[in-house]
């Protein structure tokens, strides 16, 4: 794409690029050299359930537009036939769909990615898909949370019920007397 006169077909789709981007709460870039058309339906189908949306742009294009959002560095993961999974949600889920995508089709290879403006390496990418869920996280932080409540309110239960027992056992001593 030449910078005097671009084509606005290349413009539009670097512009498009680049809004995804912008948008997106992450991006995995994947080569799917060999993937049939068939299996790449069936992993845009998974990460479409997960928050994903899986997209082929020319590598050129691809970089103008992750150029003009600032994301640098991406130039060396847009290589060969390469795919762009735009995340909006849970980072890792869509991670773990990509690896488990991978691993039925050993022809999908994981590159790296961009989160929150940093590059992410393959083995990052990894780690992530490693994670439990989002909704698996919050459910341990709240139980993190409730935990020392929990433990709180049988105390403050105790007090009251412990100077009853108390109570009683003096009150039949007494009487016992």
């Amino acid at each position: 794409m030449t910078t005097e006169n671009p084509r606005a077909d290349k413009v539009a789709v670097v512009d498009e690029v680049a809004a995804k981007l912008a948008a997106a709460d992450a991006v995995i870039i994947t080569e799917y050299r060999g993937l049939r058309v068939g299996q790449l339906a069936v992993l845009r189908r998974s990460l479409r359930g997960v928050g994903g949306e899986y997209k082929v742009y020319k590598n050129t294009l691809a970089s103008l537009g992750a150029k003009k959002v600032g994301i640098e560095g991406l130039d060396e993961m847009l290589v060969g036939p390469s795919g762009m999974t735009f995340v909006s949600g849970d980072v890792a889920a869509v991670a773990k769909a990509l690896r488990d995508a991978a691993k039925v089709t050993p022809m999908l290879v994981i590159k790296g990615g961009v989160m929150g403006g940093k590059l992410l390496s393959a083995k990052d990418v990894e780690v992530l898909a490693d994670l439990p869920s989002r909704d698996r996280l919050l459910a341990m932080f709240a139980g993190a949370l409730q935990a020392p409540l929990v433990k709180t309110a049988g105390l403050l239960q105790a007090l009251p019920r412990n100077f009853a027992y108390g109570l009683k056992a003096l009150i039949d001593q007494k009487e016992a007397a």
